[in-house]
């Protein structure tokens, strides 16, 4: 049995429960040894119990939703885009609570009345991410194009990038629209927000400061037919031989226990219901193309939410985070 060290063990709140990524922090919060759930907020739903609600929750947890927020340790916004500012403003939080934000409020600028957001995307902010009261969750599409591109920002080598990239059902959130009822969404494919799409400035913005020149980021989103994950693929130019290349990739990863550079082929299937994200790259020419994969609820938003929450709290990166993947 393991032992619990009790001076560890810290409160944590959930505002927004009943939402997707909401109770996926539920279900990995649960099972988080230094972490006990003190409240699970929502106020479409108070009164009714999680598990009602999700029933895969139902011999994880019973809690009831709550209209009435506590002070906790930890509290984790799973707000609609645009409301954790004003969900911040009605309900001041404690200097001293770590407060995450799986919105979009604060990616781009973090400031915010007392508080300074920290962007939460550990692969190349951990530093500051250590002791941190205020974290910016970054977001799905984002962490994906990021960690596909990064090592080669680093270097100084994007200039122009085309990405496309397919998401599941469960990216557009829980209401429910006329692109993701089932019907519509099964056995089809389209494309969306071409070009325009929200995170192509939070991915700009990180990828600029590392990057010595400008980037044109050219993005095809597309919506998938199915529940979960996320696969893109980055088409780059580059004189750079292939074995280099995946050289550098694994130089940049070689101390991120959640990214995995793969000289095989990959698939979604792989990062399904895990904090992981894998990657592979091809050549051909002049041209090359990074594929990367993550689970859009884990990877792209609760589980890098703990994870951020494990390095700001001095724990271990991967605490409650050793997830096996849904293969099958």
């Amino acid at each position: 049995m393991i032992e619990i060290n009790q001076k560890e063990m810290k409160t944590a709140g959930i505002i927004g429960a009943n939402g997707y990524t909401g109770s996926e922090l539920v279900r990995l919060l649960a099972f988080h040894p230094n972490v006990t759930l003190s409240f699970l907020y929502s106020r479409s739903n108070s009164g009714t119990k999680i598990s009602d609600l999700y029933p895969d929750l139902a011999t994880v947890c019973d809690m009831v939703l709550t209209d009435k927020p506590e002070e906790v340790d930890i509290l984790f916004l799973c707000l609609p885009h645009k409301e954790s500012q004003n969900w911040l403003t009605q309900n001041a939080a404690k200097a001293e609570t770590l407060v995450i934000d799986l919105g979009n409020d604060f990616r781009l600028d973090g400031n915010f009345e007392n508080r300074n957001f920290i962007y939460g995307l550990p692969e190349i902010n951990k530093k500051n991410l250590l002791g941190a009261k205020s974290i910016a969750n970054p977001g799905c599409f984002a962490t994906a194009i990021q960690l596909a591109l990064l090592p080669l920002a680093e270097k100084g080598l994007l200039n122009e990038v085309y990405t496309t990239g397919i998401t599941g059902s469960t990216g557009a959130g829980q209401s429910l629209q006329a692109t993701t009822h089932f019907t519509w969404r099964n056995d089809n494919i389209s494309a969306y927000k071409t070009l325009t799409h929200q995170h192509v400035d939070e991915i700009l913005q990180q990828l600029v400061s590392f990057n010595s020149n400008e980037i044109s980021l050219n993005f095809v989103p597309w919506r998938g037919d199915f529940a979960r994950g996320i696969f893109t693929s980055s088409t780059v130019k580059t004189d750079l031989e292939l074995s280099d290349i995946n050289q550098l990739y694994q130089d940049f990863y070689a101390d991120e226990p959640f990214v995995k550079v793969s000289e095989k082929a990959i698939d979604l299937k792989q990062v399904v219901n895990t904090n992981r994200c894998v990657i592979h790259i091809e050549k051909s020419g002049n041209v090359a193309v990074i594929h990367s994969a993550i689970d859009n609820l884990l990877k792209g938003a609760s589980g890098q939410a703990v994870q951020n929450m494990n390095i700001a709290m001095g724990w271990e990166e991967n605490l409650g985070l050793n997830l096996k993947p849904v293969a099958f």
